[in-house]
């Protein structure tokens, strides 16, 4: 087997393994190394996301949505329930089961795209413009080569000072998403996309949930009126969220975790958690890359500098993902990998970063793109704004789930829409209209103009669309 490849990829993530095939298809000699290892120490491709991220999260959120629809909604459509009860365990084997399917999923588009897989850890040894030596450690150690290198070595949870993941007690997103039993008290620090959607799985299993945020606005980077509205909801299903908190000293005990903290009165406060979720951001992941070795330069902030079109310090030696500025998502670090892979093909590969969009899995769900209202009003862009509630929305009706809104932001003079938000059901999906029509700048009125299936909670979002000219017709 040749060790020559015009690309290698390190990390197969889904920046990763998305830049290894779309670089196969264009006709290059490519492989793709990655460490990650299931319970049977084979491989276990698809990264942080595939293996204890979105897809193992999404599988928990929707057991415990049927779990919760089961115990508190299905007597409205005429179905009793009796006896019913939380299998945890069958839960976190369908996760695995749904996993492995994934892990499979990728190794199958390598054979099908002749990318040759390594499984191992990758770092540099040496190399410049005609070459890069790069080491896998794995059950054996070997070199390969590699024309053009693509780092996508993605990211780690960031640990609190102190208060080291045990993944028993003190937990990431790893250990979240494997708790064996429901806790009955559950602390999460950070109220962030991990901390509210790993909070609202365990809540609906029947946790009490507490949610310590340090900064005093919830979910701050969310457009104000959709945050104000998410945290109303989020109360009244039954989660505790303290706003504005300074974490102190954080102790583990045998069964339990003490946290002090003082409020955002100023008042010291303990609580006593049988779990503690931290979640309060991650880090990029260079461990063991030897980046210094071969001058690969990083940031102050200890990613991988790149340039606008994902170029590293280092000639023909490239970075995507969540190991380089920008947003840490998934679906961010794939399209990075496809069009780092057509620019070494001398093509035009291109990211929007304005028409990226953004979605929290709780329920109800929250999804935006584009620019939020106070963003708007700080760079001083005059805007209209039209909103539409889910409650007049005939298909959220049948279904059951009326909370929340569809809210659009157009230019006041041209009418171009600058952002779109969500709150309520099925907002990931529905986000992706509003993602095209940025993509060719439409204005509100082409959206408010197309046909939209009746009934359909799409017809929320053109009747949004139409309140921007307050004339949504059926609120």
């Amino acid at each position: 087997m040749s060790k020559n490849f015009d690309v290698v990829v390190i990390g197969g993530g889904p920046g990763g393994y998305i830049a290894a095939i779309r670089a196969a298809q264009l006709g290059f000699s490519t492989a793709c190394i990655d460490e990650w290892t299931n319970a049977k120490n084979g491989p276990a491709p698809g990264g942080t996301c595939t293996n204890v991220g979105c897809i193992p999260s999404k599988a928990l959120l929707q057991s415990s949505e049927h779990y919760e629809h089961a115990g508190h909604a299905f007597a409205d459509h005429g179905i009793e329930v009796k006896g019913l009860a939380m299998n945890v365990g069958q839960m976190l084997a369908r996760k695995e089961t749904i996993v492995k399917q994934n892990n499979d999923g990728i190794l199958y588009l390598f054979k099908k795209n002749k990318v040759t897989f390594f499984h191992g850890r990758g770092s540099f040894v040496k190399g410049d413009a005609n070459g890069y030596e790069i080491k896998v450690a794995g059950a054996t150690e070997e070199t390969i080569t590699g024309k053009h290198i693509i780092v996508a070595t993605g990211s780690n949870p960031r640990a609190l000072p102190n208060a080291a993941f045990d993944e028993k007690l003190i937990l990431s997103n790893t250990g979240a998403l494997a708790i064996d039993s429901v806790p009955k008290k559950l602390g999460v620090i950070g109220a962030g996309v991990i901390g509210l959607e790993m909070g609202s799985v365990w809540r609906r299993l029947g946790s009490e949930v507490t949610v310590l945020e340090a900064l005093p606005a919830f979910l701050g980077a969310v457009d104000e009126q959709i945050a104000k509205e998410a945290h109303k909801l989020f109360v009244k299903q039954g989660l505790a969220i303290s706003l504005g908190v300074k974490i102190g000293s954080i102790t583990a005990g045998k069964k339990d975790v003490t946290v002090e903290y003082t409020d955002d009165k100023g008042n010291a406060q303990k609580a006593v958690f049988d779990k503690l979720i931290v979640s309060i951001g991650r880090v990029p992941n260079t461990i063991g890359l030897n980046a210094e070795g071969v001058g690969l330069k990083l940031d102050e902030r200890g990613f991988i500098a790149v340039d606008g079109d994902c170029k590293t310090s280092l000639p023909n030696v490239w970075a995507v993902g969540d190991v380089v500025r920008g947003p840490m998502l998934a679906h961010k670090a794939e399209e990075e990998g496809v069009a780092v892979a057509e620019r070494i093909a001398g093509q035009h590969g291109h990211v929007n970063f304005n028409t990226i969009p953004w979605v929290i899995y709780t329920s109800p769900e929250i999804a935006w793109v584009g620019k939020t209202e106070q963003q708007l009003k700080a760079e001083g862009v005059a805007y209209k704004a039209g909103t539409f509630p889910f409650m007049a929305n005939g298909r959220a009706r049948a279904l059951g789930d009326t909370s929340g809104m569809v809210k659009f932001l157009a230019d006041a003079k041209t009418d171009e829409i600058l952002g779109v938000h969500i709150i309520g059901p099925m907002a990931s999906e529905l986000i992706s209209e509003a993602v095209v029509a940025m993509e060719f700048r439409a204005s509100s009125e082409d959206i408010a103009r197309i046909c939209h299936a009746h009934p359909s909670l799409s017809e929320a979002t053109k009747e949004a669309a139409l309140a921007v000219d307050k004339r949504s017709l059926n609120f």
